[in-house]
């Protein structure tokens, strides 16, 4: 099956997300690391790539508080993993930023990098969590769509 551009440019942005998290160093240095090396972004969607990155460098401090809310059973600061953090911040800037991509496809989209690259079950914490912003930044398209 063929990965979609715009799974691929996510991929990235997770895996930028996650080298910041590790390595904390400037947004855009990171961003040139990555559009500048031909393999990071082989196949994906560079400009949906680069928005999304500078959406969430810009939104970071807003985007966490957001998150934490929604994270019931444990401490977003210190018992979220990196992986998970960082498919979190990504798909919560989607949610949030983005109303011409369906919240569906958002969360599905996170729950498949979850899969890829998160914990056995982290794909279930990263749905709950996306399934309540989602009610909170998308209830009107959730209406329409009978939830």
């Amino acid at each position: 099956m063929k990965i979609s551009r715009r799974r691929l440019a996510r991929q990235a942005a997770v895996q930028a997300l996650y080298q910041w998290q590790m390595n904390p160093g400037h947004c855009a240095e990171i961003e040139l690391q990555f559009t500048s090396d031909p393999e990071r972004l082989q196949g994906a969607d560079v400009a949906f790539f680069k928005s999304l990155w500078q959406g969430v460098c810009a939104a970071i401090s807003e985007l966490d508080p957001a998150i934490a809310e929604e994270v019931q059973d444990r401490r977003w600061a210190d018992e979220v993993s990196e992986v998970e953090r960082a498919i979190l911040r990504l798909a919560a800037c989607e949610l949030r930023d983005y109303p011409q991509t369906p919240y569906r496809v958002i969360i599905n989209e996170a729950i498949e990098l979850d899969k890829d690259f998160g914990g056995e079950q982290g794909h279930r914490f990263v749905n709950a969590v996306l399934d309540k912003l989602a009610q909170r930044w998308r209830s009107a398209e959730m209406l329409q769509a009978g939830r």
